[in-house]
């Protein structure tokens, strides 16, 4: 699982730009998963891969789009300081894990191997061997990631259809 590293406060706009959101088919988000930040990413970006950044990612208009684009290209998560709480709430409801640790965020560098274990919130850097300590999910939110966003874990427990 190979690093992204991007700064601050990258918005909806550049996470999947505005003129790709007539196609809401997953795959053609992911396509121009932040192209306007990072050309190469959507040609070279693997499954299982993570995008580490700097605060307030996912910040700016609240389109459920961005999440989505970044987990239809395969991205494992999304390390961060901190996130905009519309990104943070539409990244749960799809079921897209996002973790905030500072110290992971800073130190972590592009093209690292990074390995997360989500039920302790230990983010290990492989390349590194330096550990950080991220807040584990509540029970409820891990529930929801792990069926696959809201609606899932909604029909899962028979209260939606």
């Amino acid at each position: 699982m190979k690093v992204y590293k991007y700064g601050a406060n990258v918005d909806t706009d550049v996470i999947i730009p505005a003129r790709h959101l007539n196609n809401p088919d997953p795959k053609a988000l992911a396509s121009h998963c932040m192209e306007d930040i990072d050309t190469d990413f959507a040609s070279t970006v693997e499954e299982g891969d993570i995008i580490v950044a700097g605060p307030n990612f996912g910040c700016g208009s609240s389109r459920e789009h961005a999440p989505l684009a970044i987990k239809s290209c395969g991205v494992k998560c999304v390390i961060a300081p901190s996130f905009a709480r519309i990104f943070y709430r539409n990244a749960i409801n799809i079921g897209f894990p996002i973790m905030e640790c500072a110290q992971a965020a800073e130190e972590i560098q592009a093209g690292d191997q990074v390995s997360v274990d989500f039920a302790t919130g230990v983010i290990t850097d492989e390349t590194t061997g330096k550990t950080y300590q991220a807040a584990p999910f509540p029970a409820f939110i891990n529930g929801i990631i792990q069926s696959g966003g809201l609606l899932n874990s909604l029909k899962q427990r028979g209260v939606a259809k």
